[in-house]
């Protein structure tokens, strides 16, 4: 079943105006990897649209297949991975496009920013030459106005200095400023779509914030559509529109953030948001927690995958897997319970 989202949302890019609509449609995504133990279904049978302008936040615990989805449709999975199903960029198939025609799409209309920025930075080459190298191969812009427009974008992230800080290598940045860096490579060309995969991981809370607020103003800016990928809920509950929960390779729920916070309708959904410190909470409380471990994705149990840590688990839940299926507006859920 796609899970759509379609937001109420008045932005426009400044830069560059585009159509509405999806951007992204994804149907029946599945990602294997084959290893000698045998297969591993990192990703079953997920399906989801990210529109213009809008920002969605997938959200699982570790090995829940959040970053496998978007190596899939980027065309980075290892060499052992195999991605089946259907990926439509503004209606253009791109899964197993050859590599000539997706390096078009990705880079200049599709962009990724990664975890760790020191690892996805190349420390041998300047910052100036990693950054004008996209726009002379994507765009075809001379060496100089690469070097303006890259000094642009890195001042529109707030690097200070950009123009003298351009010509310095990756390990002379600090940790905020290397993402920042790499949010601006993202930029560039100024792409319909961004995928950030944990983009402030070991950051400090206050890089963190300002990050996040900037990448938030640079998607109402350019009318960019933004998938968020991360285990923290409370990135999404400032960042997002949307949620998808994933556990096990699946989505387990979906819906506008705001719902899915006050009511959320899957066990697992309930779990998380309840292992997060609030500071409305007695002092001295225990934090709550989801019993168990996530199942091996080799040997997935039969039925819902999440039954054995459910503490509303059924017997239909040990012989059926639940499929996402509508219970509101704008709101799915793949669980046999009815209301949580």
């Amino acid at each position: 079943m796609t899970v759509t989202a379609f937001p109420k949302s008045g932005a426009r890019g400044i830069e560059r105006a585009r159509a509405g609509g999806a951007v992204l449609e994804v149907s029946n995504l599945q990602t294997i990897f084959s290893t000698p133990e045998g297969p591993v279904s990192a990703v079953s049978g997920v399906s989801f649209a990210v529109n213009a302008g809008e920002a969605v936040g997938v959200v699982g615990e570790s090995g829940s297949g959040k970053s496998q989805i978007f190596m899939s449709i980027m065309g980075l999975l290892a060499s052992n991975g195999r991605a089946t199903g259907s990926v439509k960029f503004r209606g253009q198939e791109i899964l197993g496009l050859p590599l000539s025609e997706l390096n078009r799409v990705r880079g200049e209309r599709m962009s990724m920013i990664f975890q760790d920025p020191m690892t996805s930075l190349n420390p041998y080459l300047t910052i100036h030459r990693q950054m004008t190298e996209v726009l002379v191969t994507h765009k075809g812009l001379s060496e100089d106005e690469a070097r303006r427009a890259a000094i642009a974008m890195l001042d529109r992230v707030q690097i200070p200095e950009a123009a003298r800080r351009i010509d310095m290598y990756p390990h002379e940045f600090s940790g905020g400023m290397r993402q920042r860096a790499m949010i601006a490579m993202a930029l560039l060309c100024q792409p319909e779509l961004l995928i950030a995969d944990e983009p402030t991981t070991a950051l400090d809370v206050t890089v963190q914030a300002q990050i996040l607020e900037l990448m938030n103003e640079l998607r109402r800016d350019f009318n960019m559509a933004l998938v968020f990928i991360t285990h923290d809920l409370g990135v999404i509950a400032g960042l997002a529109d949307r949620v998808l929960v994933m556990y096990a390779g699946r989505i387990v729920e979906s819906g506008p953030v705001i719902d899915i916070f006050k009511t959320p309708q899957h066990p697992y959904s309930a779990g998380l948001l309840r292992s997060m410190p609030r500071l409305d909470e007695a002092k001295g409380e225990r934090l709550a927690t989801i019993a168990g471990q996530p199942p091996n994705l080799q040997r997935l149990p039969a039925g819902c995958a999440f039954r054995d840590r459910c503490d509303f688990r059924m017997e239909i839940c040990a012989a059926e897997t639940p499929l996402l299926q509508s219970f509101a507006p704008e709101r799915n859920k793949a669980c046999h319970l009815a209301r949580l």
